[in-house]
């Protein structure tokens, strides 16, 4: 066992894992990385298909953006936000208030997706606080829903394995039966969709409205849920009942924003402009930990005022506006429009749908293929008829990525959810290995004897 391996397993706790699993499979140590490859210290090279966790958007080692940091190093790295600033951050405020949804015009900084959740869930209770409205300290979710970890944002996840054991620690979140396009009982096609399963949300805002600060949604794409995608018409219902009843909605675009569903952000999908979005991940391309929140003039309107009002909004995060990261998330916008990012990804989206399809054809175990922009996601089924899947104890998810690996490709299956979310720079050629290798890993699991 490589040196470096063994210290990995002595001294390091690794996330989202049952250390357990390391016996068997050993962590594998990264050299290197050089657009959508990485490199083990042993020679090997994987095809990161999943962007390092959704959130390498141009690539490992992108020129550009280190150039960008090697310019900005040499200026100032960080500076503390509370009375001081620096150019990256107004500059990056400035661009994000134009890309964004016409009502988000202030941008309130931190440092990863959990605490951009917070901020907002806190943001909207504390506006309802400050407005006399001390019954509005309730928050709708989803069904199946990921949020984050830290304990406000896990108040308003749906998903066991994350958040059963601390549930005497959480919020009283209202859950309500999110959209499944694949098993919906009114067996609508996406993009012919009406949203008759909004009538679930509906029926729960109507009931509860005078104690429903917000709602908080992954808008097109659940992700954690196995990249469950659903219609745009769901979010423009939303939008209305939320107004209708004096209600926040949050859009958490936190794996979704900057191009991943074939626009810069997935409300822009159904044209809404939610209260507050979440943004991290593909803000800074991968290379460092950041996270906003975009509100309205409303929302900060109410919180401005002298400090002895007790308006103040007092959250901080010590690398708030990190001017490293902003200059990273510059250099990121600015190639996104002069590479015409997004129009490329739709094209090369559909050639990822397209050749999934193809190889999903022949085999009976692939329930789905859904796909939106530039993720394509698999669902792995017992019997395609039915829909019924196999039971999580199973691990078929797993032992597909396990072969994957072996093959040089990277895969994260979510459950028995295979999905491809490249960055953003793969060539056709890398786009074919990707799809080619993935199902001969599901292939090679399903001619083992375990169908």
């Amino acid at each position: 066992m490589n040196d470096y391996v063994k210290k990995d397993l002595k001294y390091i706790w690794h996330p989202c894992a049952q250390m357990k699993d390391y016996e068997d499979l050993k962590p594998i140590v990264i050299e290197k990385g050089e657009g959508v490859w990485l490199y083990d210290i042993d020679g090997n090279k994987y095809l990161d298909c999943i962007s390092s966790w959704w959130t390498n958007t141009l690539g490992h080692s992108n020129k550009r953006i280190n150039e960008a940091i090697k310019k900005q190093i040499d200026s100032i790295e960080h500076v503390i936000f509370a009375n001081f600033s620096n150019k990256p951050a107004i500059e990056l405020a400035e661009k994000l208030v134009n890309i964004t949804p016409s009502k988000l015009t202030k941008v309130f900084f931190s440092d990863n997706g959990s605490s951009a959740v917070e901020i907002a869930l806190k943001m909207s209770f504390h506006y309802n606080m400050q407005k006399g409205r001390d019954e509005k300290r309730r928050f709708v979710a989803l069904s199946d829903a990921y949020h984050g970890e830290t304990l406000g944002a896990l108040s308003v996840c749906d998903i066991d394995e994350f958040n059963m054991v601390y549930k005497p620690l959480l919020l009283d979140t209202i859950r309500v039966e999110g959209p499944d396009c694949y098993r919906c009982k009114y067996d609508c096609a996406r993009d012919a969709c009406n949203a008759e399963c909004f009538e679930v949300m509906e029926k729960c805002i109507i009931e509860n409205h005078d104690e429903i600060s917000a709602v908080i949604v992954e808008p097109m794409v659940q992700g954690a849920a196995g990249m469950r995608m659903y219609s745009p018409v769901y979010l423009k219902k939303l939008r209305q009942i939320c107004d209708k009843y004096d209600i926040h909605l949050i859009a958490d675009e936190i794996a979704m924003g900057f191009g991943r569903t074939g626009e810069m952000f997935a409300c822009n999908h159904a044209q809404i402009s939610p209260d507050f979005m979440c943004l991290s991940k593909g803000i800074s391309a991968g290379y460092m930990p950041m996270s906003v929140v975009m509100t309205t003039d409303e929302v900060y309107d109410c919180f401005y005022g002298d400090y002895n009002e007790r308006k103040s909004f007092l959250h901080s995060h010590t690398y708030s506006g990190n001017a490293m990261g902003c200059a990273i998330a510059l250099e990121n916008l600015k190639i996104f429009e002069e590479d015409n990012i997004i129009e490329n990804n739709r094209e090369k989206g559909e050639l990822i749908r397209k050749l999934t399809m193809e190889k999903a054809e022949s085999l009976k175990h692939v329930g789905e293929v859904r796909s939106i922009g530039m993720i394509t996601a698999i669902e792995i089924v017992k019997d395609r008829a039915t829909k019924e899947g196999y039971p999580w104890q199973m691990r078929v998810g797993y032992e597909i990525y396990k072969i994957a690996l072996s093959k040089g490709l990277l895969l994260r299956p979510i459950g028995n959810v295979l999905y491809f979310i490249p960055p953003y720079i793969i060539n056709e050629e890398e786009i074919k290995f990707m799809v080619n290798t993935c199902f001969q890993s599901i292939e090679e699991y399903f001619t083992g004897n375990r169908s």
